[in-house]
């Protein structure tokens, strides 16, 4: 047959052509019914695509194609998967009517362009420029197109005909229902996973709950619609002295007599939708105790909202009834010692009242001598500053006189004929009466004590501007003394190693 079909293809007859076209559908119908089989046996959706691709491509013999599918948002799609020149598009996100795949979607059609470089509606992309023929093929639905395979090619004088189109529209077909069972197995596994999750969540709480009401220490028991016990927990068989193997699936005989008519109308409230909280009423013991219990109870319903029972919570407060009783029996007992305090604690406040009244009356009096003492503290205050500026002025009165009674006569013998003994005695006379009546040496006395009488003349002739050898002359001393006392000066001034000038620093002093 293969042979007939080559001699009949060479000889190009019209026969030869219908066998050939034979020929190629069987070969494409053969690669549908394989590619079907294969793809619905595969469950994963990107290996899926991956084989939906591959097999497209080799039936068309090309290298280059895509995969579109269309985003939950139905207003893009993008590109799941490409290969050869489109490989570097994956990711890409088209609108309806943008590039090939836009256009296959806007059409809900089959699209061929012959030369891709040249076609309107192309992607600006420079990588695509060797494609010639294109070829896409939607997936399509009732809901619409739901993606977008596409192929193309670069050798010259290949095209994509007919045949491919209607073949590859088949396969489209298939390739859908694969995905879409695919996508249908995914939500299954997914739904199966969190149904499994949920199960798992609640298996763990009710676990905790049951952990929780085991170790709670209050009595607790679970009544199912008809009234019977389907748990009680330990708290309750020690409370009660009543056996948990004796109780499941029965009515629970513990309430008295008397607390009959409360506990039915506390169960008509529960029935009509009425939470019971910290009820309070009495409940038996087996052995025949009766305990003093505050009881809450609710419903409970199944996961489709119907009534199943109810839970019950009790408290034993006997205890804390007997401890109410005596704490009454106390505060009585209280009241009646209050009442005998109140009665001397009257007399107490009569007599601190007379002696408050004593005190305050003692608090003015103490209050008049301090504002004596305060009118007389202002006065003294007054003296003593009027003294202050009367020592002032007298201070002023002495270095006045001073300065005009008795220093011209100072300059006077200066001028007269003296020897040099009687000059220097004459030259220390005066730096004394100027030490006596300088402010200088009042403020070097009083804020630097640590200067002894010598270095405080010394300080005074260099305020003056006096020059060593003057000082030393002054004085009746050597210059190296001078220069000893200098260099002491400096030092309990605190102008050790500083470069500042001892005249500048001590003329600062004046007032």
């Amino acid at each position: 047959m293969e042979k007939s079909f080559e001699k009949a293809a060479a000889a190009g007859s019209p026969v030869d052509d219908k066998l050939r076209r034979i020929a190629r559908q069987n070969a494409y119908l053969s690669a549908l019914h394989e590619t079907a089989v294969k793809l619905l046996e595969r469950l994963d959706e990107e290996e899926l695509l991956e084989a939906i691709l591959q097999r497209a491509a080799q039936m068309t013999d090309t290298e280059h194609g895509f995969i579109y599918l269309l985003e939950s948002d139905r207003h893009r799609m993008r590109m799941r998967l490409g290969r050869g020149f489109f490989s570097r598009q994956i990711g890409l996100r088209v609108k309806m009517g943008e590039g090939l795949g836009g256009r296959v979607w806007q059409c809900e059609a089959p699209v061929v362009v012959e030369r891709y470089r040249d076609w309107e509606g192309r992607l600006p992309d420079a990588g695509l420029d060797p494609l010639l023929s294109v070829v896409g093929i939607p997936l399509i639905s009732d809901a619409g197109v739901l993606g977008v395979i596409g192929l193309g090619r670069v050798e010259t004088g290949k095209h994509f005909d007919e045949e491919d189109v209607t073949v590859l529209s088949r396969f489209a077909a298939l390739a859908l229902m694969a995905l879409d069972k695919a996508r249908l197995y995914a939500d299954v596994s997914r739904e199966l996973a969190e149904r499994r999750k949920a199960e798992a969540i609640l298996r763990k709480s009710e676990e905790r709950y049951k952990s929780l009401l085991e170790a709670s220490p209050d009595p607790v028991v679970v009544y199912d619609i008809e009234g019977r016990a389907n748990y009680v927990n330990p708290a309750f068989e020690q409370t009660f002295r009543m056996s948990r193997r004796d109780l499941l699936g029965k009515k629970i005989d513990f309430v008295p007599e008397d607390c009959w008519p409360e506990t039915e109308e506390a169960i008509a409230r529960m029935m009509g939708g009425e939470k019971i909280q910290n009820f309070e009423t009495r409940r038996r013991t087996k052995d025949g105790r009766v305990l003093d219990v505050q009881l809450s109870s609710t419903l409970y319903t199944d996961r489709d909202g119907r009534l199943e029972g109810n839970i019950v919570i009790l408290r034993d407060v006997t205890a804390a009834k007997k401890a109410e009783q005596e704490l009454k029996r106390y505060r009585d007992h209280l009241e009646d010692l209050v009442q005998e305090r109140t009665a001397a604690l009257a007399k107490e406040v009569d007599e601190r009242r007379r002696v408050t009244g004593a005190l305050r009356k003692r608090e003015r009096e103490l209050k008049a001598q301090s504002q004596h003492l305060e009118e007389v503290n202002t006065a003294l205050k007054v003296l003593l500053q009027q003294r202050e500026e009367d020592r002032k002025e007298l201070a002023g009165h002495v270095l006045a006189n001073v300065k005009e009674l008795v220093m011209p006569y100072v300059q006077r013998l200066f001028n007269t004929r003296l020897s040099t003994s009687q000059r220097t005695l004459l030259q220390i006379l005066e730096s004394n009466l100027n030490n006596i009546i300088s402010p200088f040496v009042r403020r070097v006395g009083s804020r630097y004590l640590k200067l002894t009488p010598m270095e405080i003349q010394v300080a005074n002739l260099v305020r003056e501007g006096k020059t060593n050898k003057e000082i030393a002359d002054l004085l009746c001393l050597s210059k190296n003394t001078i220069l000893f006392h200098r260099q002491n000066i400096r030092g309990k001034l605190g102008l050790r190693n500083k470069k500042v000038n001892l005249r500048t620093h001590l003329l600062s002093f004046e007032e």
